[in-house]
């Protein structure tokens, strides 16, 4: 819901005198809202395999929601993995270095003893320069078969989505077997905290502070209430209706409370002595 909803709607509460709004007032019409809503789609493109997840469904952060088809990836993963797994020609390369060395150590002490030119013991101590680069070339050939198998897994977590909040599905707006492009497939509500939106005359505005508490009263259920603090106080004050707006965050642990519900709130304490602390710049809660 947008802010010039939210303020037309409270306002509409405020005019039908369910709770008078005005300076000498102690009662405030107010809304309870999910902290945040999300719109959770894929960042590629492809058909879905799976939905994990139903409508009104609670997730946990980093739970798996969806599932793109992933056949291709899965392979592209296993022959990646096939790569890094082939140590052989690594074993051959050791090998081969180690003989050249050995034989180099043999021309040596045979080209010290005049037995052999200096070309045949040039000749031997190429081939174990070269024996030493292409094991140097096979450790560089892992490395990149290692960063390609990154790369594929990579690619595969892609066609998977995973909730980035905790909180419940509102909407689902796909079903297995669907094309997915940019449009979004699950719509997610975190549920705790809840935010507590009002408006106040602008006679109170310097008086309501972050960290104030108030006693939040919903429509459901009946009779109960519940603390919440203020957490946020706008700098603008609507002119067309002399009102500003107060967001307070109300804690939700249980999930007792719904989001969307219509609410009262009262500040904690005569809202008298919350003006005049507020006035003075030291806010005492009773």
């Amino acid at each position: 819901m947008n802010t010039m909803m939210k303020r037309t709607l409270l306002l509409a509460a405020m005019l039908s005198g369910s709770a008078a709004v005005n300076a000498d007032a102690e009662v405030f019409d107010c809304l309870i809202e999910p902290h945040q809503v999300v719109e959770v789609n894929s960042s590629v493109q492809g058909k879905i395999e799976n939905i994990l997840v139903r409508r009104s469904d609670l997730v946990e952060k980093g739970q798996l929601l969806v599932e793109l088809e992933s056949d291709v990836e899965r392979a592209t993963v296993e022959l990646a993995r096939a790569h890094t797994d082939m140590d052989s020609e690594l074993k051959i390369r050791k090998a081969s270095l180690s003989f050249s060395k050995r034989k180099l150590l043999r021309f040596d002490e045979m080209y010290r003893e005049d037995v052999v030119p200096l070309q045949t013991k040039d000749e031997v101590e190429t081939d174990a320069v070269l024996a030493g680069l292409q094991l140097q070339q096979e450790r560089e050939n892992i490395n990149v078969a290692r960063l390609e198998l990154k790369r594929a897994e990579a690619i595969l977590r892609q066609r998977s989505v995973h909730s980035p909040i905790s909180g419940v599905v509102v909407e689902r707006y796909k079903s297995a077997g669907e094309f997915v492009e940019d449009e979004p497939i699950l719509q997610l509500a975190q549920l705790d905290p809840l935010n507590v939106e009002v408006i106040l005359p602008a006679s109170m505005f310097g008086t309501v502070k972050p960290g104030m508490q108030a006693r939040i009263m919903p429509e459901v259920p009946r009779d109960d209430s519940f603390t919440a603090a203020v957490t946020i106080v706008d700098r603008v004050i609507d002119a067309s209706s002399g009102t500003f707006s107060v967001r307070l965050e109300l804690p939700n642990p249980d999930y007792l409370l719904p989001g969307g519900l219509s609410c009262n709130m009262s500040f904690i304490g005569k809202l008298d002595d919350v003006r005049a602390g507020g006035a003075k710049g030291n806010v005492a809660l009773k």
